[in-house]
């Protein structure tokens, strides 16, 4: 476990853990973690984020046949089909596909889910409401990383959102934004496979390089 004032380790090992032990979390760990949440930066401060807490087997079985069918229908296709992303070999990728069908089977086993919404208030999501949640799951990532939990941000469901969101019983004005499945991991951790900043960052103007990157 990495020390816990080593933010930038945690940063950098904070893979997406899809292969989740069943074992259950002890709740002063979630605690933990959600508490880490809501100190994230959001919109005004209006503190909108709401967090649902999913250990019922039942609620998460029904979510599952959403997130499956999502896969068979859309993630799955897509990931056959695509090449592997900057800063992740051929064969990384192919693992990275055998994690994601993993997790799809076993979505409903991970033993804690933490479904990040926002309360609109009847007002409707816009393009930048996920600034005001997003950041809370970030935080949540790395709070479980440093508490040696596996966890993964999945949005799969919200693809069937309608459905997903009945499943997981959100009243009207309540929207789901993500699930982070938790649970004590199977594998390692270690670093997060992404490009070269070289590729990703310009100077002032589009395109023009980032000297020393």
């Amino acid at each position: 476990m990495p020390a816990a004032n080593d933010v930038f380790e945690i940063m950098h090992t904070t893979r997406a853990m899809r292969r989740l032990k069943p074992d259950p979390v002890p709740d002063d760990l979630i605690r933990k973690i959600l508490d880490a949440g809501i100190r994230a930066p959001n919109g005004g401060n209006t503190q909108k984020w709401r967090f649902l807490v999913v250990k019922d087997p039942e609620i998460k079985k029904r979510v599952q046949v959403h997130y499956k069918r999502a896969f068979d229908e859309i993630v799955g296709p897509r990931y056959r089909s695509s090449e592997a992303p900057p800063g992740v070999t051929p064969e990384k990728y192919r693992r990275q596909h055998d994690a994601v069908e993993y997790l799809t089977d076993h979505f409903h086993e991970a033993p804690v889910w933490i479904v990040a919404c926002i309360e609109h208030h009847g007002e409707r999501p816009r393009r930048w409401s996920g600034a005001s949640i997003y950041p809370a799951v970030q935080n949540m990532l790395l709070a479980a990383r440093a508490l040696g939990l596996g966890a993964t941000l999945t949005t799969r469901h919200l693809l069937f959102e309608k459905d997903s969101e009945a499943a997981l019983g959100l009243p009207p004005g309540v929207h789901s934004y993500a699930i982070l499945p938790i649970g004590w991991p199977m594998g390692r951790f270690g670093p997060v496979g992404r490009g070269p900043l070289s590729e990703m960052v310009y100077l002032d103007r589009w395109g023009e390089n980032y000297p020393g990157l």
